[in-house]
């Protein structure tokens, strides 16, 4: 059990995990979410003691946290928002590949 907000963090964790060794990284993504959080939220958030503009805490504040570790850690890193569906090829592609997984796991449980 999740949430569409929660896989979208860890795509992008899970991705920078990946990296051996500091690099310029360039984050595309369809998810708002994502992209806003790391390029205007999220430094606030820290400021804040990980509490919103309106003084609650931060949803999946431990993914976050993960996700702004992973970030210092490289040489640079730029997010860039795509829409979804629009003909971007790797968003295709990504989406094709989760899509296949989904289906897969379906029918594991079948």
């Amino acid at each position: 059990m999740t949430t569409n907000n929660r896989m979208e963090l860890t795509a992008v964790i899970e991705g920078l995990k990946l990296l051996r060794r500091p690099a310029q990284v360039e984050v595309y993504s369809d998810s708002r979410y994502v992209v806003q959080g790391m390029t205007e939220w999220i430094e606030g958030w820290i400021r804040k003691g990980w509490r919103t503009a309106a003084k609650k805490p931060v949803l999946n504040e431990e993914l976050w946290r993960r996700l702004a570790e992973l970030a210092r850690r490289q040489k640079g890193i730029r997010f860039h928002w795509v829409r979804a569906h629009a003909g971007h090829p790797e968003n295709e592609h990504c989406d094709e590949l989760a899509v296949r997984a989904y289906r897969a796991l379906l029918k594991k449980r079948r």
